[in-house]
């Protein structure tokens, strides 16, 4: 008898390939919510100035990837959802509208679809879009309005010491839509955390360098300045980055040791930009870096296999 040949083939979804029970829209769904309470805090402060770039942003996403797509309905997967409302909370209140659509669809085309869409870029869309932005309209995008009164100021990372660390906590301070509330961030964050959607390794390395850093660099040299380290992490986007845009699970590193590699990788250049580069804000581009790294962070701390020759 013959031995017949058998043909086997494997058919493999496109990435990303997550062994678990909830769905990729389940998981963006709780992103959202986890957001609200930035949102509403930048509401509160901003008022119509906040609200408006928010709507914008989070329907050109949408709008944008849907005509790339065509199918799976408007609200999709939720990604696009995501990346529209993480792009407003970086733009600075009364951001215009037509740098809301520009970000918005250039953090999906060039961001997401250049690369094979989700599951396949390798940079945080939101923060392309804001690096887009960034490039393009810098005046703009670092033209600041202080809340209730609505008039222009400047953050308090053009003024270390100047502003009461109670206001970072609580938002009474100028900046981007979602980096004046450290309390409205950290609780989105818990939100996150208890539902197992970030692990805590990269948050704490970024938010660890940052402040240890911050704390023994200033611009005229090395000086020990705790105060100043509280700064660097409360003040600007770094915790905005830190517990929402650094913790993307298809951008950043999937081993443990990666993934504390990163968060200090992301802390220390954080700083390096804020004292020694020309942006008054190192977040954006700390991030993007890392995330370039990431296949080489993941490559470097994987796991041996028993009896594997370390090369």
């Amino acid at each position: 008898m013959e031995n017949l040949a058998v043909e086997r083939k494997f058919v493999i979804s496109s990435s990303p390939h997550v062994r678990s029970p909830e769905t990729v829209q389940k998981i963006m769904t709780d992103v959202l919510m986890s957001l609200v309470p930035a949102v509403v805090a930048s509401a509160v402060f901003f008022r119509e100035q906040a609200i408006i770039p928010i709507v914008i942003c989070l329907v050109a996403a949408m709008a944008t990837e849907f005509v790339l797509v065509r199918k799976g309905g408007f609200f999709s997967d939720g990604s696009a959802a995501v990346t529209g409302v993480l792009l407003a909370l970086t733009l600075p209140p009364g951001a215009a509208w037509w740098m809301c659509i520009i970000g918005a669809a250039s953090a999906i085309i060039l961001g997401k679809y250049v690369f094979g869409g989700l599951g396949s870029n390798i940079f945080n869309p939101a923060l392309v879009g804001r690096a887009v932005l960034l490039a393009s309209w810098g005046g703009r995008m670092t033209a600041w309005l202080s809340p209730i009164d609505l008039k222009s100021t400047a953050t308090p990372l053009a003024n270390i010491g100047g502003t009461p660390l109670l206001n970072l906590f609580t938002g009474n301070i100028a900046g981007s839509l979602g980096e004046t509330s450290a309390i409205a961030l950290l609780i989105g964050a818990a939100y996150l955390l208890y539902k197992k959607h970030i692990g805590w390794r990269i948050p704490a390395g970024y938010i660890a360098a940052a402040f240890v850093l911050g704390t023994v660099l200033k611009s005229g040299g090395f000086q020990f300045d705790l105060a100043c380290g509280l700064y660097h992490v409360l003040a600007g986007g770094l915790l905005l980055g830190a517990l929402f845009m650094a913790t993307d699970m298809v951008t950043s590193p999937i081993t443990p040791n990666g993934q504390l590699i990163f968060g200090l990788g992301c802390g220390v250049l954080t700083v390096l930009i804020r004292v020694l580069g020309n942006f008054p804000e190192g977040v954006t581009f700390s991030i993007l870096i890392m995330n370039a790294l990431t296949p080489l962070i993941d490559n470097a701390t994987r796991p041996r296999f028993y009896g594997e020759v370390k090369k």
